[in-house]
């Protein structure tokens, strides 16, 4: 493992174990791309750990089949690592094309409800909140209230969100915060998405 000094140690009373090993809430966000893909990599490492891991799509269509849940859910299937559920929110919208909002909010709220419910019953070591900054975003569920939820979570759950334009709430109060930015990418200059890039 590397080994290494921190800039800062805080006096919070924890050891240094107590302080390596607390839960973290981690958000990706940005307008580049790779917000989900690296989420479903730390999701590779937990299994890899034999945590069980949630994953959670808030915004992608329940009809897309993308690679990385394929891939989890044979892993998860394969007894070697840890377990691996997959919910679906969505019914096919996207933070592109927003038709039938309240369908879409409700399913949203329903999706933020089974997490609770999880966090609350530690379901899970590793949850991945896919997309789950655009609800937030919207109006669509409360940043206050996600923020406390997550403040209050009982015991050593991770939780990941991913997604454009986190509040700035989220942002404040994560333990880890990316910002993937755009330098180029192939959609600028009229490529569409690939197969085993993309999806």
């Amino acid at each position: 493992m590397p080994q290494g000094q921190p800039s800062v140690v805080p006096d919070d009373g924890l050891t240094t174990r107590q302080r390596r090993n607390r839960p973290l809430v981690v958000v990706h966000t940005g307008i580049g791309k790779g917000k989900s893909t690296a989420a479903f990599g730390l999701a590779l490492r937990a299994w890899n750990q034999g945590w069980p891991i949630g994953v959670f799509q808030f915004v992608k269509s329940a009809k897309w089949k993308v690679g990385e849940e394929n891939a989890l859910r044979v892993l998860g299937a394969s007894g070697e690592g840890g377990s691996v559920d997959w919910h679906k929110m969505g019914e096919g919208w996207s933070w592109v094309q927003r038709d039938a909002q309240m369908d879409n909010e409700e399913k949203a709220r329903e999706g933020w409800e089974q997490v609770k419910r999880d966090l609350a019953a530690e379901t899970y070591r590793l949850y991945v909140l896919d997309e789950f900054a655009y609800p937030m975003h919207w109006g669509w569920i409360d940043t206050d209230e996600v923020v406390a939820v997550l403040r209050d979570r009982p015991g050593t759950q991770h939780v990941v969100i991913t997604g454009r334009n986190a509040p700035e709430e989220l942002v404040d109060f994560a333990d880890l915060v990316t910002d993937m930015s755009k330098v180029k990418h192939p959609m600028d200059a009229g490529q569409k998405g690939q197969r085993g890039i993309e999806w």
